[in-house]
């Protein structure tokens, strides 16, 4: 992989004594978060809850995802102050989202994601198309393989999982106390490294919600993998933009709600 979880870093968890279901005393790993708070040129956009590992790329992918920020918008500069958790992208393009920071929907996603009104209007023009196929077989190893990668979720749990991958081979893998962090993550990854979407599949630990398929048309990463379940919104959308949605894999064991067409068998 070219990102895995870091296990072994300090300042992702903390240590702290509890006692156990007898009583006795024992001291467990818990997750750090702490506040993020977003600028992008001179307008403060948002406050987000994060373990911070990779803000750089979590601020990109979190105003791409909202379409604050476009596909051939240049980044002049990425200022992080983590003496007082900020960071300012700031672009050549002039930017102003009063009235659209107004206009916000709380999601589902864990840490209290947020949409804002006119992503739906940009979400209704897009269909992916089938070029994309995947391997049954690819679904197993991906799910092998990630579920068997050293992470912070085994380490301390209270944390969710996001991974970019190709065929079946995981590329990025990314962490955070929400879905939606993690997913925003990959998609400033993605877009600084100049990564292209059209050939990759996405997989997720968490559920595959409304703001979950948002995200991934958004990033236009046709395949969606989940070792959890669906809601009935984010199958209507994924159905809607022509997305693969593969929900419930564990072991040899998987559902398809939508998309079914760019699955192969062996």
């Amino acid at each position: 992989m070219n990102i895995k979880p870091n296990i072994d870093d300090s300042r992702l968890t903390r240590k702290i004594d509890g006692l156990d279901q007898d009583l006795k005393k024992q001291t467990i790993d818990v997750i750090e978060e702490k506040p993020l708070t977003l600028y992008l040129n001179n307008q403060e956009i948002v406050t987000m809850m994060t373990i911070n590992d990779y803000p750089e790329y979590l601020a990109v992918g979190y105003l791409l995802n909202q379409n604050m920020l476009l596909k051939n918008d240049k980044i002049l500069s990425i200022e992080y102050e983590e003496d007082i958790d900020t960071i300012v992208i700031r672009t050549k393009r002039k930017t102003n989202f009063e009235k659209k920071l107004k206009k916000k929907t709380l999601t589902s996603g864990c840490a209290q994601g947020t949409a804002f009104g006119d992503i739906m209007e940009s979400f209704e023009q897009k269909k992916l198309n089938d070029k994309k196929k995947i391997n049954i077989e690819w679904i197993y190893q991906l799910s092998k393989k990630i579920n068997l990668t050293p992470s912070l979720y085994l380490k301390a749990g209270a944390i969710h999982g996001c991974v970019l991958c190709f065929e079946d081979s995981p590329l990025i893998y990314m962490e955070d106390v929400g879905r939606h962090n993690a997913i925003d993550k990959i998609a400033g990854y993605m877009f600084l490294k100049n990564i292209k979407p059209d050939d990759k599949i996405f997989y997720t630990t968490g559920r595959l919600t409304s703001e979950m398929v948002i995200k991934s048309v958004q990033m236009e990463i046709p395949i969606v993998i989940s070792r959890s379940g669906f809601t009935a919104w984010g199958v209507d959308l994924a159905k809607k933009a022509n997305l693969t949605l593969i929900g419930r894999a564990r072991g040899k064991k998987f559902t398809v709600l939508s998309g079914e067409q760019r699955i192969e068998k062996v």
